[in-house]
């Protein structure tokens, strides 16, 4: 995915390559602004606003004019379409030349049905909005249950009121006639479904059941529940049916209950995986000191997180705290990985929740967004501490490597050059 810097002067066209509905607003606010916020529901509706008279396409428009629409500065605009694209309501395009030209495609948002059915989408709405307005929300979608059992159906079939005389061959004239499109959620995750289909005895599983849909599905389960394959394929075999199928719902309520075992009874909450693209440095040099702010950039606080544990799987309290950090601070993943970094190389490797959480307000308020930001911040506190007068008693604490004016030329320590090895890896 290549991401585009957005200028005031680029343009952009608004092409609706969906139909509308009557009832598109109660979805997008009940469903989806819990998720993506107001700002990127806005986004959506002030696109909409500029589609012509029969809602197919928009004029060309400036982005200047989109931030005076909006009141909104280009930074948030771009992010709040972020999150519309990967949420599925928007896909861009994008045409290089002197004055940058963009075309964002609106999609429907997904039914009820469809968004429930989501295991990403349903996860994460539970979690914004809580179990009573969760169920309260379902409430409003489920159809009434009136019991026909006294009833007769006696409504008319087409051939009882019309007759056909002559059919007419409309095939090519259908070509790029506008439908309800909706788009699908992309997500990234370093698993491999099919390799854990082909693990498990045919004996214990019917295999040709399996459709492309059910894979799609275990991947977004594994995906919400941040599963390994292992985890994956124990809760696949406790949700075979007598038949040796999967059991949809069995293995949605198994693995809930098993993130639920190991993460004390909280539920995940779907947030940005690694640093937002917009908020990504976009230097080519390779000097220490850049390979780190890469390292932080490119990596979810998460897998950070592991690394630094030397592979093993985080904590219950250290992921709690770093949720705390994502959701209840607003702090950025890469920003927390900088902030990991730090408390554990000057506090003897220990994730001290009040010290953490000192230094976090203390950067909510300073509004440190980017990597560098947070690594010139930490730079700062650590020469002020220089001056205190030390007792000669106390040994001082190593520093982060990268907590040094003159880094830029120095080689990586053999600690984060091993790290970073692993990540490119990963990344590759």
């Amino acid at each position: 995915m290549t991401k585009q810097n957005v200028l005031p002067a680029d343009t952009y066209t608004v092409v609706n390559k969906t139909i509308l509905k009557s009832d598109i607003n109660n979805l997008l606010f009940l469903l989806y602004q819990p998720i993506i916020g107001s700002d990127s529901i806005n986004l959506y509706l002030t696109l909409c606003s500029y589609l012509d008279s029969l809602k197919i396409s928009s004029k060309k428009w400036s982005h200047h004019h989109l931030m005076t629409s909006t009141r909104q500065d280009l930074t948030k605009i771009i992010y709040a379409r972020e999150k519309l694209e990967a949420i599925g309501l928007l896909k861009t395009y994008l045409k290089k030349g002197e004055v940058n030209e963009f075309v964002y495609e609106l999609y429907s948002p997904l039914d009820a049905y469809e968004f429930f059915e989501n295991p990403l989408l349903a996860t994460s709405l539970y979690n914004n909005v809580g179990k009573d307005d969760f169920e309260r929300i379902i409430s409003n979608y489920k159809i009434p249950n009136i019991s026909l059992k006294d009833y007769k159906d006696i409504s008319c079939s087409f051939s009882d009121v019309f007759e056909v005389k002559e059919f007419l061959q409309v095939e090519k004239l259908l070509d790029d006639l506008k439908y309800s499109n909706k788009l699908g959620i992309e997500v990234s995750y370093d698993l491999d479904v099919d390799n854990i289909i082909s693990s498990i005895p045919d004996e214990l599983i019917n295999k040709k059941s399996i459709t492309k849909n059910q894979k799609e599905i275990l991947y977004k389960i594994a995906y919400t529940y941040n599963l390994d394959e292992q985890a994956l394929k124990n809760i696949v075999l406790d949700s075979l049916d007598s038949s040796k199928k999967i059991n949809k719902d069995s293995i949605r309520n198994k693995a809930r209950n098993y993130y639920k075992f190991e993460s004390g009874g909280k539920l995940p909450t779907i947030s940005n995986k690694t640093q937002p693209d917009y908020l990504k440095t976009s230097s080519n040099e390779v000097n220490a000191k850049e390979k780190l702010i890469y390292q932080f950039e490119n990596t979810t606080p998460y897998d950070y997180l592991k690394l630094r544990n030397m592979g093993n799987r985080p904590s219950k309290q250290e992921l709690s705290l770093i949720e705390e950090l994502l959701i209840d601070f607003n702090l950025k993943p890469g920003v927390v990985n900088v902030l990991v970094d730090y408390v554990l190389k000057t506090n003897s490797n220990k994730l001290t929740k009040n010290y953490v959480l000192a230094i976090a307000s203390q950067w909510v308020k300073s509004d440190i967004k980017t990597v560098k930001d947070a690594m010139d911040l930490a730079l700062k506190e650590n020469k002020k501490k220089k001056t205190y007068k030390k007792r000669a008693t106390k040994k001082e604490v190593a520093a982060p490597s990268w907590i040094d004016d003159d880094i830029k030329d120095e080689e990586a320590s053999q600690e984060d050059q091993k790290m970073f090895e692993e990540l490119l890896k990963k990344y590759e």
